[in-house]
């Protein structure tokens, strides 16, 4: 589950609190995936400091970033439909969108089927994601 994004023009320490303020927001996750950015590091020891902060390797290593990356993939072809934006308010207020509709109402066959805020525990019915689909 995406539970938080940072668009600022850099990709700074600064970013990295307020993505994991945000985080923290949510809850206290048991594991934190992130990209190998260093300014995860200090953040996630201060603000999450009872998570497992996950480093995705490098694709050299065993482990890979697939997930990350089929995510990124999904976003960048919804986006491929939209007409951009002008601002990082309407650029955020369309990733808040995107989150929002990956967390909540699509089905993902990697989950059969169920959105991953359904896995997490989150229950609601399809009339429900219907009415949140036209609303967003």
């Amino acid at each position: 589950m995406c539970v938080s994004f940072s668009s600022k023009q850099a990709r700074d320490s600064d970013a990295a609190f307020i993505l994991m303020n945000q985080a923290k927001s949510m809850g206290k996750p048991k594991h934190f995936i992130t990209d190998r950015l260093p300014s995860y590091n200090e953040a996630v020891k201060t603000v999450l400091n009872e998570s497992t902060h996950i480093p995705v390797p490098p694709m050299s290593s065993d482990t890979n970033n697939n997930l990350i990356e089929s995510f990124n993939k999904t976003f960048k072809a919804w986006y491929k439909t939209k007409k951009g934006f002008n601002s990082f308010e309407k650029a955020n207020n369309l990733i808040y969108m995107f989150i929002f509709h990956y967390n909540f109402i699509r089905p993902h066959g990697s989950l059969n089927g169920s959105t991953p805020a359904e896995v997490a525990g989150f229950s609601t019915n399809d009339s429900n994601k219907h009415n949140w689909f036209i609303a967003a």
